[in-house]
């Protein structure tokens, strides 16, 4: 058996799709990835948990340019693991702030879907 996974195995095991972890290696999100001897790419362990962290930072709305913005600072070395914490924490208050007004805007939608069943509710005792 050869060392890494396929990219229909990353596929399945990330959700996304072949064409995305391609563009996530074009753009510079992941190290070149190894190929095998027939050239086929073979995703390392550490390939798979970048793309599980690039994908929340994606899925909580960072921009790309700070996706890599994060990468370009772990390629540097750990000299700026500060510098990274700060980046982190300030998406951190990001998404805070986001949960909060979903929170908020759901409350509201609460209100109607309360409303709506008490009129349904009136209709039905007339």
């Amino acid at each position: 058996m050869e060392e890494g996974l396929s990219v229909g195995e990353v596929a399945a095991k990330t959700g996304l799709t072949a064409y995305t972890l391609r563009w996530y290696e074009q753009v510079g999100l992941l190290d070149p990835i190894p190929r095998d001897h027939a050239g086929r790419r073979r995703y390392r362990l550490r390939d798979v948990e970048r793309l599980d962290l690039l994908t929340k930072m994606r899925a909580t709305g960072m921009p790309v340019r700070e996706m890599l913005r994060y990468i370009e600072l772990v390629r540097a070395g750990t000299h700026n693991r500060r510098e990274r914490l700060e980046l982190l924490e300030q998406h951190r208050t990001t998404v805070l702030r986001q949960i909060s007004e979903l929170e908020r805007d759901l409350a509201v939608i609460d209100r109607k879907i309360t409303r709506y069943r008490g009129f349904l509710d009136a209709e039905q005792t007339d």
